[in-house]
């Protein structure tokens, strides 16, 4: 893509071109819902883009702008524009709320899925949470199960795909996801979780398998560029990838230097083209 000389990216071979995208967050780079994060997305080097579905706070639904057909078509026409895709969406308002306990859940995620079907795309992000915690709180599990399996009956039936993000290990994941009994419910790993507890990341795909993760948001915690981070072995990940037959979007959302983390463009670039060099050469 642009992101790569034309003679560089020609040589590359299908299976390389598709096999792995990299993405960055419109939120992670300080653009959340603006269209403005696309050409940003480009400027640092990345394939795609993961947009925000906005502040969910006490409204009934996220403070969505792609509500609006008008604003939802400026961004299709800009990514095809720049030749960038628009990965999935984030529903990072329930990293605070409970998705448990919260009125009217079900019916927030609903409109992530309008949003996804109006615009063509097949990913969500839903986080359980610092209140949806299965690990510190597990009373709240036939809840969230329950709600789930409803979100898992709206997904299915928009052919789309719900990626939760929980505080489990793999095992207890894919022990989640049977209970949910949906294809459509599936695991949006994150690198730093196993990392900051200590377990072994790749253990835990391989634990997962390749379909039950739909994406990955492929970052640690904040402190060093990925390239400098010696507790994240990003080519052992590959072979381990490579091996499972997974294949996908990985999505940059951390790994900021810790001596200038506002500094958008250097991070992010830095991190992408890491990224890049790993799994697109």
């Amino acid at each position: 893509m642009a992101t790569l000389p034309f003679s560089s990216w020609a040589a590359l071979s299908p299976s390389q071109k598709s096999r792995y995208k990299i993405a960055v967050i419109d939120l992670m780079i300080l653009k959340r819902q603006k269209l403005s994060a696309l050409p940003l997305a480009g400027e640092i080097g990345a394939d795609g883009l993961e947009v925000d579905m906005g502040g969910l706070g006490n409204r009934p639904t996220f403070d969505n702008r792609l509500a609006d057909p008008a604003v939802r078509q400026q961004y299709l026409d800009k990514a095809k524009e720049l030749n960038l895709e628009i990965c999935s969406l984030a529903m990072t308002g329930f990293y605070a709320q409970s998705f448990a306990k919260r009125d009217g859940a079900e019916k927030m995620v609903g409109d992530c899925i309008e949003t996804m079907k109006a615009m063509g795309i097949k990913t969500a992000f839903l986080p359980l949470g610092i209140q949806g915690d299965l690990v510190k709180n597990p009373e709240l599990r036939p809840a969230i199960v329950e709600r789930l399996k409803a979100v898992g009956k709206m997904a299915e039936k928009a052919d789309v795909v719900i990626g939760i993000e929980t505080a489990l290990d793999a095992k207890g994941e894919v022990e989640l996801l049977r209970e949910i009994g949906s294809k459509n419910i599936r695991i949006y790993f994150n690198f730093s979780n196993p990392l900051k507890e200590g377990r072994d990341l790749c253990e835990e795909l391989r634990i997962l398998g390749k379909k039950r993760i739909c994406q990955i948001h492929c970052t640690d915690e904040d402190g060093v560029w990925l390239q400098n981070n010696t507790r994240l072995d990003m080519k052992k990940v590959k072979a381990t990838l490579d091996k499972m037959g997974w294949k996908g979007w990985l999505v940059i959302e951390r790994s900021r230097d810790a001596s200038k983390p506002r500094d958008v463009k250097g991070n992010f670039s830095a991190n992408t083209a890491f990224m890049k060099t790993v799994f697109q050469s």
